[in-house]
């Protein structure tokens, strides 16, 4: 799992990069004009912010489940990675399409995203232990 967390890593942090890249440049023009333009540009922002801080905590994830192959390591990263595709996710496609209802899909990724930092936790007292 290791080598998978390190590559979600990698590959999660270059597309937060670009796609907040994208938010501030490129969907400007797409989003002005719009009555709730501002409103959606705030929900990108939001989505590559914590796209971009859970690529690095699956690295983080990568490096405990290196370091004592847990289980609550191999459940933080799962975790990072889920949540990452349903809490951004869902802020990346309501801003692109103004579907509001999908907002009911970004509290569970922030329901995993919280469960992941709470197994790294758990991880980590498992270090202190050792």
């Amino acid at each position: 799992m290791e080598r998978l967390f390190f590559l979600l890593s990698g590959a999660y942090g270059f597309l937060a990069v670009a796609l907040g890249a994208f938010g501030s440049h490129g969907l400007k023009a797409r989003l002005d004009g719009l009555p709730d333009g501002a409103l959606r540009a705030s929900w990108w922002q939001t989505g590559a912010q914590y796209h971009l801080a859970h690529a690095l905590a699956l690295a983080l994830a990568a490096h405990l489940a290196a370091r004592t192959g847990g289980r609550a390591a191999i459940v933080a990263g799962l975790c990072f990675a889920g949540g990452v595709l349903l809490f951004s996710g869902s802020l990346y496609v309501m801003t692109l399409t103004g579907t509001r209802g999908l907002g009911r899909v970004t509290p569970f990724g922030g329901l995993l995203l919280l469960v992941g930092w709470a197994s790294v936790v758990v991880a980590a007292l498992g270090i202190a232990k050792a």
